[in-house]
């Protein structure tokens, strides 16, 4: 990327040009963003202090929270911006270093997805090695190796989506810095870029999907062979947060970057809401309100921090009161 290329200013369209709707938007974006901080934020401050929750599923699950905070945060506060400004401009290295972030996280998230997958399925298909196989140290391993390859990945995705030739106009029809919508805005041939940035896609988001579809059917298997009725069900339960999280996020993930290119324009800043503001912010609460382990930790939680005020506010003063009498 040449000097001259980092003077480019992009202009991002946003999700409407409608004045009468942009407020309303800003305000439910603006709750939607809070809720998403306090939820995520709560989740791993509830796996930090509740040892009950101190296991491999939860260590991954902080982890996710955290890359839902941080993945919200790249693109959230910038469209609220710029819901209430007229001046929605970017610079070329603020366009470039929001693709670089939203699409790390977005690739930790694929790979920490992958990995509860595999969680469930030694749980599951070989409790008696669960401890051995998912041990602590195994578990940083995962997660530190996702953070590497998703950061190596996406240097190379950035290089291709940036390293071309921008000609102008330089109007982004998003309302952030995308891969697609950027590199529409290329003069030069983009053909090796995007072969280069589908073979990353393949490898990181089908490859995950692939674990986590193996990982599945592995279940399935040994579920169907139990002979308790109750057993499976207990086995069923504890996946389901997880799958339905796998679905949000893989579905609306794939609806928006394997469609035709045709067909790109209409639905997808819809889709990309979605996944990228909506998403983030259900997470928490489908662990938390179909979960029953992370329910009973909030819990034990609220009513220490409940016991610890009222000792503090009602029953110290009486004591000392007793005392002065």
């Amino acid at each position: 990327m040449g000097g001259n290329q980092t003077q480019i200013k992009f202009i991002l369209l946003g999700i409407t040009d409608r004045p009468c709707a942009q407020t309303p938007l800003f305000v439910l974006f603006l709750l939607i963003y809070i809720v998403t901080l306090v939820g995520n934020v709560g989740i791993i401050t509830l796996v930090r202090v509740s040892p009950s929750l101190h296991t491999p599923m939860y260590f991954f699950l902080t982890h996710f929270a955290f890359t839902d905070t941080c993945y919200s945060t790249v693109i959230s506060p910038r469209m609220l911006a710029d819901l209430l400004s007229e001046d929605k401009t970017i610079s070329f290295t603020a366009c470039m270093m929001q693709y670089l972030l939203f699409a790390i996280f977005g690739v930790v998230e694929c790979h920490l997805l992958a990995m509860m997958a595999y969680d469930r399925h030694v749980a599951i298909c070989q409790p008696l090695l669960y401890v051995t196989i998912i041990s602590s140290r195994v578990c940083w391993q995962l997660v530190a190796s996702s953070y590497l390859f998703a950061f190596l990945s996406v240097i190379i995705c950035t290089w291709c989506v940036f390293g071309g030739s921008f000609c102008g106009p330089n109007h982004i029809d998003h309302f952030f810095c995308d891969v697609v919508p950027v590199l529409k805005l290329m003069c030069s041939d983009t053909h090796s870029s995007e072969m280069i940035i589908f073979a990353l896609f393949t490898i990181n988001v089908v490859g995950s999907s692939v674990v986590i579809l193996l990982s599945y059917i592995s279940i399935i298997r040994t579920v169907l062979r139990m002979c308790s009725a109750e057993s499976r069900a207990r086995a069923f339960h504890t996946c389901a947060s997880h799958l339905m999280v796998v679905s949000i996020f893989f579905g609306s993930g794939f609806f928006m970057y394997l469609q035709p290119p045709s067909s790109h324009r209409s639905l997808d800043k819809v889709a990309s809401i979605f996944y990228t503001v909506v998403t983030p912010m259900l997470n928490p609460f489908i662990y938390s309100l179909r979960n029953k382990e992370v329910k009973g930790a909030l819990i034990k939680c609220v009513r220490r921090l409940f016991n610890s005020w009222w000792s503090r506010m009602v029953c110290k003063p009486q004591a000392q009161h007793y005392r002065r009498q």
